[in-house]
């Protein structure tokens, strides 16, 4: 990704939190991504990458979920806003600025990453997958948050799956239409697929 992206991202990050998938700020659909990772992480506690990771709110969830979190963003505006957050909230999460498609973390270092939104806007997926599946330590579950949405823009579930059954192992689909993750009404197609590191 580019510094251009770096520069439009650092422009939306002040009204970032303000969708309500993003800020969280309505108990019920802060409980439901609550209830939705407790169930797709590991267990606590883990080393987790949230790729992406914007202006720290699932990062800063799933800290208090029990994981150990980095959350890395090209934005440098998103991460201070990020940082910020944590402080305020006595959470001990580290965030970095850093090309999501190729993070800054050492190979079999982790037991999950994390990416919501972010796949279907990087020029090279698949790249952007084979990097991310070898910071897993084998075994180690890569869930992506993904959707093709009523703009025409992001990526279709299938073919998500298709690059991911290529390259992992248990490769699953579930389907996020419920209003409550979003704050509204959908009609377009929203979805988490997990996928796992296989063993040597």
């Amino acid at each position: 990704m580019s510094c251009e992206d770096a520069r439009y991202w650092d422009g939306q990050a002040a009204a970032f939190d303000d969708e309500p998938d993003h800020g969280l700020r309505d108990p019920g659909t802060y409980a439901a991504w609550e209830r939705l990772l407790a169930d797709t992480l590991p267990a606590p506690p883990s080393d987790i990458a949230d790729l992406g990771s914007g202006t720290g709110t699932l990062a800063l969830l799933m800290a208090r979920l029990g994981h150990r979190v980095v959350g890395i963003d090209l934005s440098p505006a998103m991460v201070e806003r990020a940082r910020v957050k944590a402080r305020a909230d006595g959470t001990d999460v580290t965030f970095e600025v850093g090309d999501i498609s190729d993070p800054p973390l050492a190979d079999s270092s982790l037991d999950a990453v994390v990416v919501r939104h972010v796949l279907w806007a990087l020029p090279h997926p698949g790249t952007a997958l084979d990097r991310w599946l070898t910071e897993l330590r084998p075994g180690g579950r890569l869930v992506l948050v993904e959707g093709h949405w009523d703009t025409g823009t992001g990526l279709r579930a299938e073919t998500v799956l298709e690059l991911l059954r290529e390259r992992a192992a248990d490769v699953q689909l579930r389907r996020l239409t419920e209003s409550v993750y979003w704050g509204k009404d959908i009609s377009d197609e929203r979805y988490l697929v997990t996928a796992v590191r296989p063993s040597p």
